[in-house]
């Protein structure tokens, strides 16, 4: 074979390296492809929510569950919660009350029990049996069938309910909803989000540390016709300061006068002064005047049932010969409210009180239970005073005493409040509210040198 014929070889290494820089030009224009299908296939996807949820702002942390959650974390061997609204024993531990142990035990022995849906509307015997409580087993509004009544999710979604009813459904542009100065502060958050317009009446008088009628009265007096006024039936949260049944006589008759619209929150039926019908004097005596009104109860306090969520929600037509037509018509508004907010209301709760509300013997086992709660609340409040008094702590701390139910508005400045977090380790909310129920005989001796200290020292 001639020579001109042959094909010389290609040396090894020239081949290692053009199969080399084949695969890797082949790898980069593979790469290349991927990276165009990606962005093809998931660029306006992956970008979409941060155009869309980009002006989103980081909501602050709540006071009161960031105030729990600093607690939980603090190692002090001698902290205090002084903060969370929840009943504790004398040894600084959740309470279940007995009465709530056999309710119980006879809802789980039910052979019939099932998890079924309740109605829209909520289990019937428990509402019924709430709208007895809170209005009287006798009063006028049941008996002439002008009062109606949803379950709800606990006192929290009973306001929520009421105030978008409100909003639903009365004239434009919607009245303003008066709160008290201060109030809970979570009524602020529902009304605003619902988007009713908030005014404020004064309640809270620093000087004397009880109710300021004055204020009270004539702010409500200037309001404009058909304004909702927002009313703590008892326990008043969280100031602790009730009014007297003269000075509520005097609320209603404003309210008569202003063509004002009652909107009652009561959490603390029995649980403030530990008799169930001083805690309901106020609703009971506005229905008995002929105003027409909305209610908001919880079941968290007075049973224990704090993770249970159950409420209900009432509303109260103004005596007349429409009562009827118009309390019908008002149920089946609350029920497509409440359709599109829950569906159904949670059924244990609910169960557990309604066992106890229709029998009469756990009736009064309840409350028992419910004197028990308060009147360890009331003793705590005479040790706190007196600690403070062998220590002669400046000021006047009779509002200790005086004042009512779970909270005291102890007065004290919000630097004094920081002070007494950061060298005592007694934890409180920003406005010097503190939570009775945290005290009990192994600490308030304590709590006691703590105010004096920070009281005499923190300015």
């Amino acid at each position: 074979m001639p020579s001109s014929s042959k094909i010389s070889p290609i040396p090894a290494d020239s081949r290692s390296s053009s199969a080399s820089a084949s695969a890797a030009s082949t790898h980069t224009d593979t790469n290349a492809r991927l990276s165009q299908i990606q962005q093809h296939t998931m660029g306006s996807i992956s970008n979409r929510p941060v155009e869309l949820f980009d002006a989103v702002p980081q909501a602050p942390e709540d006071p009161l569950f960031g105030l729990m959650a600093a607690y939980r974390k603090d190692t002090h061997e001698k902290k205090v919660d002084l903060g969370i609204g929840a009943y504790r024993d004398n040894n600084a531990k959740p309470w279940v009350l007995p009465v709530v142990k056999k309710a119980d035990k006879i809802l789980r022995d039910d052979p019939d029990l099932n998890h079924e849906y309740l109605p829209i509307a909520g289990l019937p015997e428990f509402t019924l049996a709430a709208q007895k409580l809170i209005l009287g087993p006798d009063s006028p509004a049941i008996k002439e069938g002008r009062a109606t009544s949803l379950q709800t999710i606990s006192g929290t979604g009973a306001v929520h309910l009421g105030g978008l009813f409100l909003s639903r459904f009365l004239p434009k542009p919607t009245p303003a909803i008066y709160l008290s100065n201060p109030t809970w502060a979570n009524h602020n958050q529902i009304f605003t989000n619902i988007g009713m317009p908030i005014k404020s009446y004064p309640y809270f008088s620093a000087k004397t540390k009880m109710l300021d009628l004055d204020g009270l009265l004539s702010t409500l007096k200037a309001a404009p016709e058909k304004s909702i006024v927002l009313l703590h039936a008892c326990a008043h949260n969280p100031t602790g300061v009730d009014p007297t049944q003269d000075q509520w006589k005097q609320i209603a008759e404003v309210c008569r006068e202003r063509s004002l619209f009652p909107f009652f929150d009561c959490a603390y039926q029995g649980f403030a002064s530990g008799d169930l019908a001083t805690d309901n004097w106020a609703i009971r005596y506005f229905v008995e005047q002929g105003l027409e009104l909305i209610i908001a109860q919880s079941f968290a306090k007075n049973f224990g049932l704090y993770g249970e969520r159950a409420g209900a929600f009432h509303f109260v037509a103004a005596p007349g010969s429409k009562a009827q037509d118009v309390t019908k018509r008002v149920a089946s508004q609350l029920a497509v409210l409440q359709r599109s907010e829950i569906s159904n209301p949670p059924a244990y709760g609910a169960r557990i009180a309604s066992i106890v509300l229709n029998d009469k013997a756990l009736f009064a086992e309840w409350e028992e239970d419910l004197r028990t709660m308060s009147g360890r609340i009331i003793e705590m409040r005479k040790s706190l005073k007196a600690e403070l008094d062998k220590l002669d702590t400046p000021g006047n701390w009779d509002h200790i005493t005086s004042q009512i139910g779970m909270f005291s508005f102890t007065g004290i400045s919000e630097a004094q409040v920081l002070a007494i977090r950061e060298k005592w380790h007694v934890y409180m909310t920003k406005n010097g509210r503190i939570s009775m129920a945290g005290l009990n005989t192994s600490n308030v001796k304590y709590v006691a040198e703590a105010l004096d200290d920070v009281v005499r020292h923190v300015k």
